[in-house]
């Protein structure tokens, strides 16, 4: 076995749920190697992923209106998935889920919600879809929503008042908190209120790629100062302001993040989906090892690339989760 497929790979961002529901595109059944799109069971276990976050985006249609039956239908999917396929993957719920997982399998599956907008301003939705498994809230996606602003709106708008409420009882209740999609004065009151690890799932580094949005480097650093972790996307207008990228563009960005918030601070975050355009050495799920490729060739030893390929996650996970299974 090699050492990619020894180490432990977190992944924090995906949107194959939504190739599976969205009803302008053919479904996909993800229990099998699919024609089309970038991630499914097999292209996961082919590539070592052994962790992967799957994204409840309400879709764009739903964001103003029936944005919980949206997410919901992101949630059913995953159970649909889990039942069809049993000895492949499993909901991870709490820290002891996570803990138990091996390179053996089966897949971790957390379940994330994309966008405050599924809650429709209710922190009982919120109990609602931690009840369901939810244990990853990223606040905002690039619109308005009842907690905050994300990037798109270009407001200098901090969190609301239910979005602070809502980060205390992420807290409470053993959900982390993603700030990918976040506008700049929302961010920072996030850091503010944070009593543990933040994560930024899918976002690059603007030093490199100057997309709304990627962190400025003190963004990062002040991430990291949280214990949390800032992951590195694959998609191509992440990268690069000059398309198509490269797999050495994203090793750029690793590059970049480690020397600004050191090694302990930085995960993987593909972004895949259906429509998705990463470099061509990473176009599938099952090329995943060309990352530990790369950065051994760039001279980083074992030990700092499984940090980087889900430890740093894992344990930032680790620290935020539920300890046992427990009703909200």
């Amino acid at each position: 076995m090699s050492f990619h497929h020894r180490s432990f790979v977190f992944d924090a961002h995906c949107d194959t749920l939504g190739d599976a529901v969205e009803m302008r595109y053919r479904p996909r059944d993800l229990t099998q190697w699919g024609e089309s799109g970038f991630l499914d069971l097999p292209r996961m276990e082919a590539g070592g992923i052994n962790c992967q976050i799957f994204a409840c985006f309400p879709g764009l249609t739903r964001l103003q209106s029936g944005a919980t039956a949206g997410a919901l239908e992101r949630v059913e999917a995953f159970y649909d998935l889990m039942a069809r396929a049993p000895d492949r993957l499993r909901l991870i719920r709490t820290a002891r889920d996570l803990a138990e997982l091996t390179a053996d399998g089966p897949i971790g599956g957390i379940l994330g919600l994309e966008g405050a907008e599924a809650l429709e301003g209710s922190l009982r939705r919120l109990d609602t879809f931690f009840r369901l498994g939810v244990r990853n809230l990223g606040l905002a996606w690039n619109a308005r929503n009842a907690a905050c602003d994300g990037v798109g709106v270009g407001s200098s708008c901090g969190l609301t008042a239910f979005g602070r409420d809502l980060v205390a009882r992420c807290r409470e209740l053993g959900v982390m908190i993603d700030v990918s999609h976040l506008n700049a004065a929302g961010l920072e009151d996030v850091l503010e209120l944070s009593e543990g690890p933040v994560i930024a799932s899918h976002s690059n580094a603007r030093a490199l790629c100057s997309h709304r949005r990627n962190l400025e480097d003190d963004q990062i650093r002040a991430i990291a100062s949280t214990g949390g972790v800032v992951c590195v996307t694959f998609i191509d207008y992440f990268l690069t302001d000059e398309p198509p990228a490269t797999l050495d563009h994203v090793l750029d960005h690793i590059d970049h993040m480690v020397q600004v918030a050191g090694v302990g601070h930085v995960g993987l975050g593909s972004d895949y989906f259906d429509r998705a355009t990463p470099p061509p050495e990473l176009d599938s799920g099952e090329k995943y090892g060309a990352i530990t490729d790369g950065l051994l060739r760039r001279g980083y030893n074992e030990e700092e690339i499984a940090k980087i390929l889900g430890e740093n996650l894992r344990s930032a996970f680790l620290e935020t989760l539920p300890r046992e299974e427990r009703e909200s």
